[in-house]
């Protein structure tokens, strides 16, 4: 008896630390939300209107909109350069071995690890020294870094797990390796590749250090943002922050049940 209580004890300590975090993590954000509904110009408690009209007002921003389309740009971009070149990379480390194959697994992995600050500035040092310009190729370029570490180290865990005996099968059946690869492989693995594309492209529009060190004239949305902080926060930041994290939102939903399904196959 006196175990069972020390145990239900020990479910509700870890239930309200757990919704504490819980609340210290997403309570300045649930915030936000409520303020972008505000009918007033000023941040204010208690409100006293509510209105939908900073959403009708972002609408009609035409640099917030641009910067929202520059973003766009960049994360889809970026997360197809991710694709390309972070999907043979990890069949690469799964099917071969090489020399410095262990350091190579260490080395890709440091676009994630580094701080985002430090990858804005080595790069901006690098594009300044070439002569580069910065625009938004420089802002790709940087996110570019990261994004094929993403996708790498997703579609890699999922090939660890792959059977390859059904890739074997296919191959003693008469298909080639291009074949085998499209019908048999691909179909196995689409869910951690069309997770890693959604985590990227999430990622790259979230990203703000590497794009404040890359930016040029064209601003990506969240510098775009930054800028217009420093003018104070507005319920017009407030919505397009919701907006925002509302996607974000989303897409971590949907990566997470494509992980679900990846895990249970």
């Amino acid at each position: 008896m006196g175990k069972q209580l020390r145990m239900d004890g020990i479910t509700a300590s870890l239930w309200i630390t757990a919704t504490l975090i819980f609340l210290f993590i997403y309570l300045p954000m649930i915030v936000v939300i409520v303020y972008s509904f505000n009918g007033n110009a000023v941040n204010s408690y208690p409100i006293t209107s509510w209105s939908t009209k900073w959403y009708r007002i972002l609408l009609q921003d035409v640099p917030l909109l641009n910067s929202l389309w520059n973003s766009l740009i960049v994360a889809v971009s970026g997360t197809l350069i991710g694709l390309i070149l972070g999907i043979p990379s990890a069949f690469a480390v799964d099917r071969f071995k090489f020399p410095g194959k262990v350091l190579f697994e260490r080395i890709v992995l440091l676009p994630m690890i580094l701080p985002g600050i430090i990858t804005g500035v080595a790069m901006m040092s690098v594009f300044v020294q070439i002569k580069m310009e910065l625009s938004l190729t420089t802002i790709l370029l940087g996110h570019g870094t990261f994004l094929i570490a993403v996708v790498m180290t997703q579609v890699y865990a999922r090939l660890k797990r792959l059977d390859r005996s059904i890739e074997e099968a296919s191959m003693d059946l008469g298909a080639s390796r291009l074949q085998t690869f499209f019908l048999m492989t691909l179909p196995n693995i689409k869910t951690s590749v069309i997770g890693a594309a959604l985590l990227s492209f999430t990622l790259s529009l979230d990203e703000i250090a590497v794009s404040y060190f890359l930016t040029g004239r064209e601003l990506t949305l969240p510098v775009q943002i930054w800028a217009m902080l420093r003018r104070g926060i507005t319920p017009e930041v407030n919505a397009i922050s919701t907006l925002i994290f509302v996607f974000s939102v989303i897409m971590i939903v949907i990566v997470t049940r494509l992980s679900a399904e990846k895990t249970e196959l």
